[in-house]
């Protein structure tokens, strides 16, 4: 919000709550006690033509096609939803109601995140990591060779746990005709995954992870246990 605001571009936000005070943006409180919900928002937020409307969450299929509504009439819309990666969010609008061509034509891009534990800087140490180790970040071994890993060791400052707070993987997915056209067909999460993939337009959150374990910004085992990979143990 704060990269897109400007004097020029009319923002309005429906959350719940307002966790961050954004100057020069329209923030609105949820308030379902007083029928404030963020169906009944986002139905005024469209009689105030903004530029840009963010819906801190779809909860319900009401708030859903408001949004889907709000997208195609062109407004930028951009909302969160509670699902296990990228793609399932397309099956999540459409388990809540939405039909498939509307999320379909609706959707631009979906970021998925998940949070890994940070390597405590005062002890990670170094290792060379085995080739089967690197082949289950995604990696080729060969064009690995010498490449150092982190792991947790455990000191005073991490309290013996070996990580000190937190950094984020994201997974994007861009969709492009093919997509689209999965969606509309009905077709399953695991095969528009694989699509999106080969054709370059989702990055795994593997793959991001992979990059902060070359940074020795986390370990191997943090990042397979948040990509739901296993086969490894923390060594």
């Amino acid at each position: 919000m704060s990269e897109l605001n400007r004097p020029d571009v009319k923002i309005i936000t429906a959350e719940d709550p307002v966790e961050y005070h954004l100057s020069g943006i329209n923030q609105v409180q949820v308030q379902p006690k007083i029928g404030l919900t963020f169906a009944r928002i986002l139905k005024a937020m469209l009689r105030a033509a903004p530029n840009v409307i963010l819906v801190g969450e779809i909860r319900d299929l009401e708030t859903a096609e408001i949004a889907i509504q709000a997208a195609l009439t062109g407004h930028l819309v951009f909302s969160t939803l509670h699902t296990n990666d990228a793609p399932s969010a397309l099956t999540r609008l459409q388990d809540m109601g939405v039909k498939p061509f509307l999320v379909s034509a609706a959707v631009q891009s979906i970021i998925a995140q998940r949070l890994v534990r940070r390597l405590c800087a005062e002890c990670a140490e170094e290792y060379v990591p085995e080739d089967m180790e690197i082949r289950a970040l995604g990696l080729d071994p060969q064009l690995l060779s010498g490449q150092r890993f982190k792991r947790p060791r455990g000191c005073r400052v991490c309290e013996g746990t070996g990580y000190r707070g937190r950094v984020a993987l994201y997974e994007m997915m861009v969709m492009d005709h093919a997509v689209r056209e999965m969606t509309v067909e009905g077709t399953s999460v695991e095969e528009i995954r694989s699509t999106a993939v080969a054709s370059g337009n989702l990055q795994p959150l593997q793959t991001d992870g992979a990059q902060k374990v070359l940074a020795g910004t986390t370990s191997t085992t943090e990042v397979l246990r948040v990509a739901r990979v296993t086969g490894l143990e923390e060594r």
